[in-house]
């Protein structure tokens, strides 16, 4: 199947305002790209990539003064399949990991796996190693958080998200991998497209999607706590600690964002 994926973003800025964007698919993706996702300015303005240390596609800029308009549009070949769902996964013992998860363990700016430490243990201490794990986690991750757009918040951390019980994605996600985390099992947050392919269609205006992934059994996985379910034509875009590595823009100034349109659907 193909899906055509793309934005288009509108900021107004009082002053030139540097900026770091990640937008572009990522690059274990881009053998898919039918169309290029290439990123057009208007105006114009000039533009740096470069690769970030989690493998992400990045790109410099400075905003001009006034009004600025970034939008692509791609098209994307996938498979068409749901998420695998590896039920028999294992979990590796700590000094057994590879060495370049071991980050992925650790408390980070939203993911505070060592303040959730005592509540992880007591909630899926007893549950089976490995899948099983990782499946109770996300079973009690969407049913303790209930999702709507009014709750967003950009500052939420996983601790919050616990104790407020509302959010977005990700929160979701923020929480289910500060849990998984807090059980020894790596888990790193991801960022991309995901629309209504092989769901009832919403009515509710699209977004770029969160959900995280797991390393089970000597590979990453794809989980999804917001959903629970395995979804259709997911198309990656970054993979981070969490949310602050992979924002989609990072201003060095002041700014308004005027527009917002997200696009994924199946052609």
């Amino acid at each position: 199947m193909q899906i055509r994926v793309g934005y288009e973003l509108v900021y107004d800025c009082p002053q030139p305002t540097p900026m770091l964007l990640m937008l572009n698919v990522h690059y274990t993706r881009a053998a898919d790209l039918v169309t290029p996702d290439l990123m057009v300015a208007d105006p114009p303005v000039p533009a740096h990539s470069y690769r970030d240390g989690f493998g992400n596609w990045c790109t410099r800029i400075v905003a001009p003064a006034g009004q600025l308009r970034l939008s692509a549009s791609a098209v994307v070949h996938d498979t068409g399949e749901p998420d695998a769902v590896p039920g028999l996964a294992h979990q590796h013992p700590v000094e057994e990991l590879p060495d370049d998860t071991l980050v992925f363990l650790l408390p980070s700016r939203y993911c505070e796996a060592d303040r959730l430490l005592e509540t992880a243990w007591s909630l899926f201490g007893t549950t089976p190693p490995g899948w099983g794990r990782v499946q109770a986690i996300l079973d009690y991750v969407h049913q303790h958080i209930t999702f709507g757009y009014e709750h967003a918040r950009n500052s939420r951390t996983a601790l919050e998200g616990w104790s407020d019980r509302t959010g977005v994605c990700r929160d979701f996600a923020h929480l289910a991998v500060a849990f998984c985390r807090c059980m020894n099992i790596p888990a790193r947050y991801c960022t991309g497209y995901l629309g209504d392919i092989g769901v009832p269609r919403s009515d509710a205006p699209m977004d770029f999607s969160a959900w995280f992934e797991v390393y089970l059994g000597g590979a990453w996985h794809t989980v999804d706590a917001r959903h629970n379910v395995p979804r259709i034509g997911r198309v990656l875009i970054a993979r981070g600690r969490d949310a602050a590595d992979v924002a989609i823009s990072t201003t060095f100034g002041p700014n308004t964002l005027r527009g917002f349109r997200v696009i994924t659907e199946e052609v």
